[in-house]
């Protein structure tokens, strides 16, 4: 008798915590996402970028920055450009150095989702105009940059995410012919402040 009482207790006991594990485990899947507004997108931010070309893809990470309505790069990648119009691989590694950094800013415009947890960036980008010197002579060089899809800063994780392509290169007036896009994905890119 006595056996079937701890038992009938111990069995009421452990229906009772397996009920209170269900619904905790049920409200654990809504995550409240906190809201972001349009300002909470400026900032210093460091991100991965993938470069492809063709067969080729490398990675690394970048720095930029975000201010009222234009993203800037202090460094923009450019070997995969240069690379393209010197063709030569020792000759780029010294055109690259002899450029030094070259700064790029994009300008874009935002809109907050309904629900305000991500912001949604349209890019308008420019050409990116280099003077790159190679065998002693300097060849004036534009690069016609695209951006096909928007960006989205995510509120959860104030995280960016974003993608831009060089599609067309002119050097001293005639473009580049054959001449494959090189594509810039930047898929995580972490707000630093």
């Amino acid at each position: 008798m006595k056996n079937s009482i701890v038992l009938k207790i111990i069995t009421t006991v452990l229906i009772l915590s397996i009920i209170f594990s269900l619904f905790s485990c049920m409200n654990e899947d809504r995550i409240e996402v906190p809201p972001v507004k349009l300002e909470d997108i400026n900032g210093n931010y460091k991100g991965r970028l993938i470069t492809m070309q063709g067969e080729f893809r490398s990675e690394k990470v970048v720095d930029f920055k975000i201010k009222k309505d234009t993203l800037t790069f202090p460094e923009f990648p450019l070997k995969e450009i240069v690379m393209a119009v010197v063709k030569d691989p020792v000759k780029t590694q010294s055109a690259i150095a002899a450029m030094g950094k070259v700064k790029y800013n994009l300008n874009y415009t935002t809109v907050l989702n309904a629900d305000k947890n991500w912001v949604e960036l349209t890019f308008a980008p420019k050409e990116l105009e280099l003077q790159i010197p190679v065998d002693g002579v300097t060849k004036k060089t534009v690069v016609t940059i695209a951006a096909k899809q928007k960006g989205y800063f995510v509120g959860l994780d104030h995280t960016m995410r974003f993608a831009l392509a060089a599609e067309k290169i002119t050097v001293n007036g005639t473009e580049l012919n054959p001449f494959e896009a090189i594509n810039y994905n930047f898929p995580y890119c972490i707000k630093t402040n």
